[in-house]
């Protein structure tokens, strides 16, 4: 018994089969939206099976595309790859809508043809700008060897840049995909752009001077740069309007650019050397064979310790320097080799241990400030006694005798002359000062 012959038995012995048949003959038949509910299954129907396709697809067309393009450094090959991915990943979607409009179109030039054409186009456009806007980047990394004086910030500045342009003309290929005119609104937005730049001459001002910063080479990222009365700290990232910049106490402030164009700015990173400068005194009692010994001991520690600039390279000073109200100054003027902060301090530390064993090896001492005060009479007898008040609060005053000794004219204390040092020198001297 054939198939046709099962089916015209069993539609005789169970009826009801035939209904059902008819009335699902019926359904598909019937129009949903204006379309045939069949066409409308079969299309959803297709594009689903593209969606579910779409990484295997997008395989196949990122190692066609790498092939084709012959790339073989790996390092550029992943880079293209990641960029790719995402348009990739779209070209089944963009190909799976097309065979869906395709299947529920009935008519050549009706309302869903052009829109179906639409939507197809609008999608492949943004694939081939979002594939332009992941290259951007890939291929400026593959030019920072052939770049010459071009800086890493110089180039992430490049790269906004360019992907902005991307941006920029792929919606405006989009808008004009859906028959928006961009050239009228381009003169459009011309006069209405006279107006807002009235009102941001401040963002103009910013945009400029963060070119002038990349193209001087004022700084780049992580340079330790001070503006006075602004900012002190390392430059994290330099943006078309600020720059974000690290205090060292870990906080972070958004400078404009124009800050850094329009005021001194000191770059520490760039120094080539780290300089101190001090000035160290010793007391008066110091003489003439101990100073001497005291400024060559010095000397003779920078030239020879290794932590400092040999005075070919660098200014390097050790001289008595002046006299000063309590103590003989020497200056020390050198610089270290190092330009790391720690490793600067580390150097100025051992360079004041030596200096105070030179010192006092010399035999003399550190000098402090100090002040002689010279009593040149006392009132004759006893002075009157204050004493502390009664319970009513009441002062009490112990009247002078005449029995009390004369005044003798000789300093209060344990002072000294203007200029001497007295018992108690050598404590500590004048800090060190950078």
């Amino acid at each position: 018994m054939n198939p046709d012959e099962i089916a015209a038995d069993l539609t005789k012995r169970y009826p009801e089969i035939s209904a059902h048949l008819a009335s699902i003959r019926a359904s598909i038949s019937e129009e949903a939206l204006g379309f045939p509910l069949d066409r409308i299954l079969l299309a959803l129907l297709i594009f689903g099976v593209f969606v579910l396709l779409r990484r295997p697809i997008r395989f196949v067309i990122l190692a066609s595309a790498t092939r084709l393009a012959g790339l073989t450094f790996k390092d550029f090959h992943d880079d293209v790859a990641d960029a790719l991915k995402g348009p990739a990943g779209l070209l089944p979607i963009v190909f799976g809508a097309f065979l869906a409009f395709e299947v529920v179109r009935i008519e050549e030039q009706g309302p869903v043809a052009a829109i179906s054409q639409h939507v197809v186009i609008s999608l492949l456009i943004v694939a081939a700008y979002w594939a332009l806007f992941g290259l951007v980047e890939p291929l400026t990394n593959q030019l920072k060897p052939y770049s010459g004086g071009l800086s890493q910030s110089l180039l992430d500045w490049i790269n906004r840049a360019l992907k902005s342009f991307v941006v920029f003309f792929g919606a405006a290929a989009i808008l004009q995909q859906w028959g928006v005119k961009i050239g009228p609104l381009l003169a459009g937005m011309g006069i209405a752009g006279a107006a807002v730049a009235l009102g941001a001459q401040a963002l103009f001002s910013n945009l400029i001077a963060g070119v002038l910063i990349l193209v001087e080479k004022r700084f780049q990222y992580g340079d330790w740069v001070k503006v006075d009365g602004v900012v002190d700290g390392t430059v994290e990232y330099i943006g078309f309007r600020s720059t974000r910049v690290r205090n060292f106490d870990d906080t972070v402030v958004q400078v404009p650019n124009s800050d850094f164009s329009d005021k001194a700015v000191t770059n520490y990173s760039q120094m080539r050397r780290r300089r101190i400068y001090w000035t160290v005194g010793v007391t008066y009692s110091t003489t003439v064979d101990q100073l001497k010994e005291i400024r060559d001991g010095i000397e003779t520690y920078i030239l020879t310790s290794g932590d400092f600039v040999s005075p070919e390279r660098a200014s390097t000073f050790v001289r008595i320097d002046s006299f000063g109200g309590s103590s003989i100054n020497i200056m020390v003027y050198c610089f270290t080799k190092t330009t790391n902060w720690g490793e600067w301090l580390a150097a100025k530390e051992r360079l004041a241990y030596k200096m105070m064993d030179i010192v006092f090896g010399a035999g003399s001492s550190f000098a402090f400030p100090s002040t002689s005060l010279y009593v040149e009479s006392l009132p004759e007898g006893r002075p009157d006694l204050f004493l502390p008040p009664d319970e009513d609060g009441k002062p009490r005053i112990e009247e002078a005798g005449d029995n009390a000794p004369p005044a003798s004219n000789k300093p209060l204390g344990n002072a000294t002359a203007p200029g001497k040092a007295g018992p108690d020198d050598g404590g500590e001297g004048s800090g060190p000062a950078n």
